[in-house]
Parts: structure tokens; C-alpha cells; sequence
């Protein structure tokens, strides 16, 4: 509920002007390492997307603090990962990031850097109503995942101009179907680290570190999104559920991603998938048998 809770305050804040809230406090007992992590989360959040989607960032953490089972190392990459994903590469933060540069003086002569988009998901950085109707007219015309390069240029003044306009779409981000995607796929991530603290703790660590499966934006970010739900579709969730009799998941996880390729088939991940899950049945009946 307090999450929920947060993830609205977030999106009236932004809905009925500027961002101005104050920024969260560290939750308490965190360690010196945790400290530091999550602080620079904050920080890194805040320049992002604002203070409120920083706050909603340690409520999500917040339910990790205090327990007795994640120990200060998997805390630590908790807090870690989820600053990653919930600063997921899109088109805006890309702009966010060149702009950054210019101002900090962190580049030392201006650039341009030329990226590669799916047009599904440039246009699933606008508010959904508008992106909506325009992604099915894209897939009636078969040109969904047609890629687009884009220059991200500070090297002249239209250039900064368009990279500023880029950024300012910061402000509508939370109403996009990426956004919705990215919430998604972060509280189940979640809950799947739930459910393994409460059914299998020790493939915990590996659950948690699934989250660097799925980086960057293109081809490449499609492929690791949707390896990852093999993954969690056919391993784990099966698993917790009592259906996969599967005794050393965090093993199991490790060796699918071994197999997993840059195939959009993903033959090589499915074949290591169906070969773990005949060994867990196997062994599972000659169990039940004796």
C-alpha cells in the first residue's frame, strides 16, 4: 500500500506542475556501504526524473531494511540494480545524459553520438494516449521494430536546442507505455526476490542479479527483456509455485543464462530450459516413487 501510495503522489506531483518535492531521507540502519549506494541513487534519480520518483525508489528498498534474511551484501545489490533499472535508457535520458555533459564540462569538445532505436520504442516514450493508436498503425504496416538511428549532437546550436526539448519530455515520461512497462517489470522483479527469500534463500543472490540481463535500449534490450521472462516464466515462478520440483534454482538460473544467445528465437536459452526443467521432473518422480 505504501508503495502505491508513492507511486501516485509521484504522478499527481509531476501531472499538476514541477516536481518540487523535498528529497527522501536514507531509510535507518543502513550500513556505511548501503549508505553511500543509496544515497547516490537519490541523487542520480533526482536528476533523472525528480524527487518524487527518488522517494518512490527508497519506498520500494524500504521493504528490504531490517530483514533478517538479506544480509548487507544482498542489500547492497538490491539497492544497486534497482537505481539501474528504475534509470532505464530511453531517448530522453540519453538527451538528459548529453546536455549533462555540456554543462559539467565532462566532455572535452562537442560531440555527437548517433544511437539506434526500434521505432516501437521511441514512440512508447509518449504519453500513451498519443503513442497508443500510432504503435498499431506501425504493426499494421509491419514497420514496428524498424530501427532509426538518432544524432545526439552538442555541436551546434540546433543541436543543444533539440537535446533540450528532448529532455524537457522528462515531465510526461511517467504517463508513457514505457514508464508502465518499466513499473512493471521492476515490482515484479521484486516480488520475485520475495518469494525467493520465503522459498528458497539461497537462490536469492541469483534472482537479484537477473536484473543485468536487461540493459540498454534497441535490439539489445528486447533480447535481455524477453530472455529474462523465459527465465522467470519457466524457472522460477514454476518453482515457487510447487509445479517444478527444481531443488537448486539459483543454479538452474545461472545456467540458463549461460545458454542465453543474441537470438531473437532464443533456441540455445530454450533448449537449456527445457533440459533443466526434464531433470527437475525426472528427479522430482523417482522421489515420489521410493
Amino acid at each position: 500500500m505504501a508503495s502505491f501510495l508513492s507511486s501516485l503522489r509521484y504522478l499527481l506531483a509531476d501531472f499538476i506542475g514541477e516536481d518540487d518535492a523535498a528529497p527522501p531521507f536514507l531509510p535507518n540502519g543502513l550500513s556505511d556501504e548501503a549508505t553511500a549506494i543509496v544515497s547516490d541513487a537519490i541523487h542520480l534519480l533526482i536528476d533523472y526524473q525528480g524527487p518524487s520518483y527518488a522517494q518512490l525508489y527508497v519506498d520500494r528498498l524500504s521493504r528490504f531494511v531490517g530483514r533478517q534474511d538479506v544480509d548487507a551484501a544482498l542489500f547492497c545489490e538490491i539497492a544497486r540494480l534497482m537505481a539501474a533499472r528504475m534509470r532505464y535508457e530511453d531517448a530522453i535520458g540519453i538527451a538528459q545524459l548529453k546536455l549533462a555533459e555540456l554543462e559539467t564540462g565532462a566532455a572535452r569538445a562537442p560531440s555527437t553520438d548517433v544511437k539506434t532505436f526500434r521505432l516501437d520504442e521511441l514512440i512508447s516514450s509518449l504519453p500513451a494516449p498519443a503513442a497508443e493508436p500510432v504503435l498499431e498503425a506501425l504493426e499494421m504496416v509491419g514497420w514496428l521494430h524498424k530501427q532509426v538511428s538518432i544524432p545526439f549532437s552538442t555541436t551546434s546550436r540546433w543541436g543543444i536546442r533539440r537535446l533540450k526539448f528532448e529532455a524537457g519530455l522528462r515531465r510526461w515520461r511517467q504517463f508513457s507505455t514505457r514508464y508502465e512497462e518499466e513499473r512493471v517489470w521492476v515490482e515484479r522483479w521484486l516480488h520475485m526476490i520475495a518469494r525467493s527469500l520465503a522459498k528458497q534463500p539461497g537462490a536469492a543472490p541469483a534472482i537479484v542479479e537477473t536484473a543485468t540481463m536487461i540493459q540498454g535500449y534497441g535490439d539489445v534490450y528486447r533480447q535481455g527483456l524477453a530472455d529474462w521472462h523465459a527465465i522467470i516464466d519457466n524457472l522460477a515462478k514454476p518453482t515457487f509455485d510447487g509445479v517444478l520440483p527444481l531443488s537448486d534454482l539459483g543454479g538452474a538460473i545461472v545456467e540458463a543464462r549461460a545458454a542465453a544467445m543474441p537470438d531473437p528465437r532464443q533456441v540455445s536459452l530454450k533448449r537449456a530450459i527445457a533440459q533443466i526443467r526434464a531433470r527437475a521432473l525426472a528427479t522430482g518422480a523417482s522421489a515420489a516413487a521410493e
